[in-house]
């Protein structure tokens, strides 16, 4: 259910897809009902809102600022009807957290058991997909808050905390860097290594760092999942690259690892941050969360 005008829930759709013809599919109209609708919008507007290829339809500077505020609408939106619908207004409520894997493993699920322990009544939704989309997420309304990495500005979201997360190199508990507290680039290099994907935040710091020292790293497997890395170090097939959050010393007796800070200026440039949407007026609970949440992203503690 949408509480948005006709024309203005058809310019969102349009704007969502690229095309006036996919919009009408989702939304089961004819096509040409949405060319007028947005036809309209304009003209009452007095300004265009998309500029029209052959491949699709792009929103224009003001087509991208109604957007914007379409989106935060729509949340808004959404709240609301949650809260009606639960017969509680305001007290039950269920929040979406979109976050890239490492904040998976520990972070995001702690803050949400903790977050439980005093407000039972909210529950959660957690999805866990790459860095570029979670921000995509909550830019479009489809996740509360996203908890990822960034390694610049990000248009349209509010940064609600950022700290530099170091990396570390997880090595197997009887590695040779195991007893150290940090190593170099260079020193990673001389071992094999479990790479993240090209485009992961990670690996593209990383290929800086070894261009800038004119090194070679020694990639045996490339992988885009935690799980398997850690697998693949305890087994004794080489290195792989993590960032820390809190204390990863805590855990690596459990996890069969040591870890190691890798001492570089460039891994400087990534920040764990938890997003929400640009300008939205967030609801209590949501709030309340984003204060246990912000509590554990934060830069590891030192030895």
């Amino acid at each position: 259910m949408r509480l948005l005008p006709t024309g203005l829930a058809y310019f969102l759709e349009v704007a969502r897809t690229g095309s006036v013809t996919e919009a009408a599919t989702t939304l089961t109209v004819a096509p040409s009902a949405i060319s007028r609708q947005i036809a309209k919008l304009e003209t009452s507007i007095g300004v265009p809102l998309f500029v029209r290829h052959p491949r699709g339809m792009l929103p224009t500077e003001a087509g991208s600022l109604l957007l914007d505020h379409l989106r935060r609408t729509e949340a808004e939106s959404a709240a609301l009807l949650g809260e009606l619908r639960s017969g509680r207004a305001r007290q039950a409520r269920m929040l979406t957290v979109a976050c890239s894997e490492g904040f998976a493993r520990r972070v995001v699920p702690q803050a949400m058991a903790r977050f439980r322990e005093q407000h039972p009544e909210v529950t959660f939704q957690l999805d866990v997909v790459g860095r570029a989309e979670a921000t995509r997420r909550v830019l479009e309304g489809s996740a509360d808050v996203a908890v990822t990495y960034a390694t610049g500005p990000q248009r349209g979201v509010r940064v609600e905390s950022a700290v530099v997360v170091p990396v570390y190199a997880i090595v197997p508990t009887d590695h040779p860097l195991a007893g150290r507290d940090s190593m170099s680039v260079a020193e990673l290099c001389e071992y094999p290594i479990a790479l993240p994907v090209p485009g992961h935040s990670l690996r593209e710091l990383l290929d800086i760092a070894v261009r800038i020292e004119d090194r070679t790293v020694n990639g045996v497997l490339t992988c885009g999942e935690l799980a398997p890395q850690y697998e693949f170090v305890r087994r004794g097939g080489g290195l792989a690259l993590v960032g820390g959050l809190g204390d990863p010393h805590a855990d690596a007796a459990e996890e069969g690892v040591a870890y190691v800070l890798v001492d570089n200026p460039v891994f400087g440039k990534r920040e764990a941050q938890v997003q929400t949407m640009a300008g939205r007026s967030l609801p209590p609970a949501l709030t309340r969360f984003l204060s246990v949440l912000t509590s554990l992203v934060r830069a590891p503690r030192t030895r």
